[in-house]
C-alpha cells in the first residue's frame, strides 16, 4: 500500500465540499488530498494518524487536517468484525483554497483568516470546550447550498482565528507536510502493521522486514522521518490503547491492561505510562473518574 491520493466523492469540484459518512467503519487507507479537511466524529472510535503523529479519536472530536497531509481514521478492530452495523458516522468538510482567487484572501477583512490558514499545514484538534458550538454548525452544513457552505466555512475560520485558544497540534516535529510517494508506501506499511499488531512482540527485525530494509537502516530511516525512535512510537500507540481501556473500563486491573497492550511487565508499563502521560495509570484512572463524575452531577 501507499499514501493514496484521494478525491472527495462529488460530481463537480466546488471550493467547499461536505461529505457525510455513515458506514460500518471509516475509510481504511492512509491517504491525502489537496483540500484542507475539517472532520467531526459523530460516532465511532479508533486511532487517528496524521503524518507521523497518532492519537485516539472518539465521538465529538473535531479535527483540521492540512492540505496534502497524509492521514487515516483507523477504526478499532471491533468495527471490522461487525460490518453489518453502521457504527462509523462523521461529517467531513473539504476546502480547496486554490479554487478561490488569491486576491480574495488579500482583502484586509480576511487578514485573520489568511493568517490562520497558513498555520494549518500539520493539522489541529479543536479543544473540547469549543466542540459543542462548532459541532452544531457542522451538522447543519450538509443541508446548505454551495454558497451558504462557503460563507459558513469563512465564518468558522474567522471564529477559529479569533476565539479559539489552546489548539492541539497534530505536528510531531517533521518539517515537510507530507511524505513523497516512495516514502509514503514504506511508512504506510509500518503504520498499518503497528496499528494491527501493537499488542504483540514486534521486534526490530520484524518491523524492518515490513519496511523492506535492514534493521540498522530502518532505525536511521524512522528517526529521520519522525524524529523519534520506533520503540517510542510503538509505546505511544500502546499507551493510547491503554488509556482507552481505562476510560471504557475494559480491563480487570492494571496488570491486565499492561499485558493486553504489548508490555512484558506491569513495572515497564507503569514507567512508560508515566513518561507518556505525566501520571501513573492509577492516577489517570482516578482523574478520569473524577472528571466523569463532575459531568454527570
Amino acid at each position: 500500500m501507499k499514501v493514496l491520493d484521494f478525491t472527495p466523492p462529488v460530481p463537480k469540484e466546488d471550493s467547499v465540499v461536505v461529505d457525510e459518512d455513515i458506514l460500518p467503519y471509516f475509510y481504511n487507507y492512509f491517504h491525502r488530498h489537496r483540500q484542507l479537511q475539517i472532520t467531526l466524529i459523530i460516532r465511532g472510535e479508533g486511532t487517528l494518524m496524521a503524518g507521523n503523529y497518532s492519537q485516539l479519536f472518539r465521538p465529538g472530536d473535531i479535527y483540521i487536517l492540512g492540505a496534502n497531509q497524509p492521514h487515516i481514521f483507523k477504526s478499532d478492530p471491533t468495527y471490522f468484525a461487525n460490518t453489518d452495523k453502521l457504527n462509523a458516522h462523521a461529517i467531513h468538510i473539504y476546502f480547496d483554497q486554490d479554487r478561490i482567487p488569491a486576491d480574495f484572501f488579500n482583502l484586509p477583512e480576511l487578514e485573520s483568516i489568511t493568517s490562520f490558514l497558513t498555520t494549518t499545514q500539520h493539522g489541529f484538534q479543536l479543544p473540547r470546550e469549543y466542540t459543542s458550538y462548532v459541532g452544531k454548525i457542522i451538522t447543519k452544513l450538509p443541508a446548505k447550498s454551495n454558497l451558504e457552505r462557503l460563507l459558513t466555512l469563512l465564518k468558522l475560520f474567522d471564529y477559529f482565528s479569533k476565539e479559539v485558544r489552546g489548539w492541539k497540534s497534530l505536528d510531531s516535529g517533521v518539517s515537510s507536510s507530507y511524505f513523497p510517494d516512495g516514502e509514503g508506501l514504506r511508512m504506510n506499511e509500518v503504520f498499518q502493521y503497528t496499528l494491527e499488531h501493537f499488542a504483540e512482540n514486534i521486534t526490530l527485525n520484524k518491523i524492518a522486514e515490513i519496511a523492506h530494509i535492514t534493521p540498522h537502516a530502518f532505525c536511521k530511516y524512522f528517526k529521520k522521518h519522525t524524529r523519534k525512535t520506533y520503540n517510542a512510537f510503538l509505546n505511544e500507540i500502546r499507551i493510547g490503547e491503554a488509556c482507552k481501556k481505562i476510560i471504557n473500563s475494559n480491563h480487570d486491573g492494571i496488570s491486565t491492561i499492561a499485558y493486553s497492550t504489548g508490555f512484558n511487565s506491569a513495572t515497564n508499563f507503569n514507567r512508560v505510562f508515566r513518561k507518556t502521560t505525566g501520571m501513573s495509570p492509577r492516577d489517570y484512572m482516578r482523574e478520569y473518574k473524577s472528571k466523569a463524575n463532575l459531568h454527570t452531577n
